[in-house]
């Protein structure tokens, strides 16, 4: 049997609902495509591809008889509406996008393009995306990976990999939305582990030295990350400090790890479970 990739799957989704777009449009129109992220051309780089390849094996192949209109938000998510209103003023035929915050903004902007989620870390219906699974109801539609709900074993991971884990840093931003959340599963998660958290907001990237500063004063014993824009954008610097500080640390991208991060636990159509080439002494 085949294995159908994420990838497919999403094209899919998109492929249906600029099909039903089309019907009502001249003949000679190119549809319009509005990709709206939160991270930049180079860490999106990954999902972009994935997509275009996608497309292209099903005929569809950029500048031809497919456009595209890219607009990142470079880990800032006060950009966020504005980019998705701009994709709804060039009245693109569909927006896809990815990341629970940056959703969210994509519906607030429009209630008649459809819109495609290319993997959110929340539950749709909790988030208010869409009215339910089975009848999800107004321009919503896609792939979520609910990857905050893997939190506690994310922790429970960094304890097997780290015996004498006592006190955990958690990073996070909460302009995400789903930040606060994985927050409080680790919370939870770590008093059945008997671990300390010591929980560490960053607002915007001129935040993180001063957090990083403070971390070196404290000495935790690992550090977590909560994925969102502001930390993809910024993993290769967080994953850097955490060389540098002999920090074991945990994260929920393969990305992540490929930027030099110890370990990662979450949804990829690799495997579900990766540890970098690293390692580390105790003192």
């Amino acid at each position: 049997m085949k294995k159908v990739g994420w990838s497919s799957i999403l094209v899919a989704a998109m492929l249906f609902a600029v099909a039903v777009i089309a019907e009502a449009q001249q003949p000679k129109k190119i549809p319009r495509i509005g990709y709206l992220v939160g991270g930049d051309p180079t860490t999106e780089s990954t999902r972009s591809k994935g997509i275009q390849l996608a497309l292209r094996e099903l005929g569809y192949i950029e500048g031809q008889n497919i456009a595209t209109e890219y607009r990142y938000a470079e880990g800032r998510s006060d950009r966020q509406p504005e980019l998705a209103a701009e994709l709804v003023r060039l009245k693109v035929d569909i927006i896809v996008t990815a990341g629970g915050g940056i959703i969210q903004a994509a519906k607030n902007a429009t209630n008649t393009i459809p819109i495609v989620m290319a993997g959110s870390p929340n539950d749709p219906v909790e988030a208010g995306l869409v009215e339910s699974l089975a009848r999800p109801g107004g321009n919503v539609t896609g792939l979520t990976n609910l990857t905050r709900e893997l939190g506690g074993k994310r922790l429970e991971l960094l304890k097997e990999a780290v015996p004498k884990l006592a006190r955990v840093a958690v990073l996070y931003e909460t302009a995400t939305g789903s930040g606060a959340i994985e927050l409080k599963e680790v919370q939870t998660a770590a008093r059945a582990l008997k671990l300390t958290i010591q929980s560490w907001e960053v607002r915007a990237a001129d935040g993180f030295e001063k957090v990083f500063a403070a971390l070196n004063k404290q000495h935790p014993d690992g550090l977590y990350v909560i994925s969102g824009p502001l930390m993809f954008n910024n993993q290769k610097r967080i994953a850097a400090f955490a060389l540098k500080s002999r920090l074991p640390s945990m994260y929920s991208t393969r990305e992540a790890v490929d930027a030099g991060g110890l370990l990662y636990y979450g949804g990829t159509s690799r495997t579900a479970t990766s540890v970098s080439h690293i390692t580390w002494t105790e003192s």
